[in-house]
């Protein structure tokens, strides 16, 4: 199997590593820009996204098998699991959210904001309660790459909710420019929220009625996907590679990589496989000491 060094450049002592793979694993190459990665404890697999070449791939964790998990996708980008075990997908050029049932059916969960149709669902996290949070920029609509191009309907860029027991869609946030990728803490009182054209990531109180507060820049730099450990570490997907940061907004450490990490999730029987995507279309994995927070 294909591998290379890890480097960990560790730049706090709280981050405390010690010890784990000494080498990143490549687990596939050979597609165009790679997104979304979740993992299914249940059967033992990974799927991710391949943008622009319009599928959905999966992994094999018994065997180390690579296969298609569905094609066409609608361009899917961001995944991930509800908890009943069902995959959640934003597919931005069919512009909604859907739910791939145990059957393997699809069904539509958002697809329009009061009449209007959503611009690209970029990245996708479940809530405890069941409720639904996801990102709309309009990447999907600007060009032939990852979509189609098309006007926004909406006319913005926003954050979105849908409750789990009316299924009506509200805007949690509105005032992001290109709001990507997003991620609960531990105890899910506070969410993450990346802004790539601002360059930042954001931290917001969660509201028991789903409302946000605050909304303070917590971190800075070029972020995509992000996702947090069992240590309440925030884990995000950066030029470099990864970045690591605590949750008063330290950064403790990156994993450098060979090419621009585009999302990440944990995964494996323990939760400590780190998986990772990237711009040039590849699929990466390490395990690490710690876990990840399911997502």
């Amino acid at each position: 199997m294909d591998r290379f060094k890890a480097q960990f450049e560790v730049l706090d002592e709280r981050f405390g590593f010690d010890g784990g793979d000494d080498y990143v694993e490549v687990l596939h190459r050979g597609s165009r820009k790679t997104e979304g990665p979740v993992y299914f404890p249940a059967g033992r697999y990974l799927v991710w996204s391949d943008i622009p070449n319009d599928r959905l791939l999966r992994w094999d964790e018994t065997t180390g098998a690579v296969g298609v998990f569905r094609s066409p996708s609608g361009n899917a980008n961001g995944n991930t699991v509800d908890r009943q075990g069902r995959l959640i997908t934003c597919e931005q050029g069919t512009r909604r959210v859907t739910r791939t049932e145990h059957d393997g059916s699809i069904t539509v969960l958002a697809e329009s904001y009061q009449g209007k149709r959503l611009n690209s669902p970029n990245d996708v996290v479940v809530r405890s309660d069941g409720s639904i949070w996801f990102t709309d920029p309009r990447y999907g609509i600007t060009g032939y790459y990852e979509g189609g191009p098309a006007d926004s309907e909406i006319g913005a860029d926003h954050v979105y909710r849908l409750d789990p027991d009316t299924g009506e869609l509200t805007i949690v946030a509105d005032d992001f420019v290109r709001p990507n990728g997003l991620a609960f803490s531990p105890d899910e009182s506070q969410v993450y929220i990346v802004d790539s054209r601002k360059r930042h990531m954001r931290v917001f109180e969660v509201h028991d009625d789903g409302t946000l507060s605050g909304g303070k820049i917590f971190a800075e730099a070029w972020f995509d996907g992000i996702r947090l450990d069992c240590y309440g570490r925030v884990w995000a997907a950066a030029l470099d590679g990864l970045h690591c940061y605590h949750p008063d907004g330290t950064l403790l450490c990156k994993l450098l990589l060979p090419e621009s990490a585009s999302n990440l999730t944990f995964g494996g029987a323990k939760r400590n496989n780190l998986f990772i995507t990237n711009s040039a279309g590849d699929l990466y994995s390490i395990r690490l000491t710690f876990a990840g927070v399911a997502a």
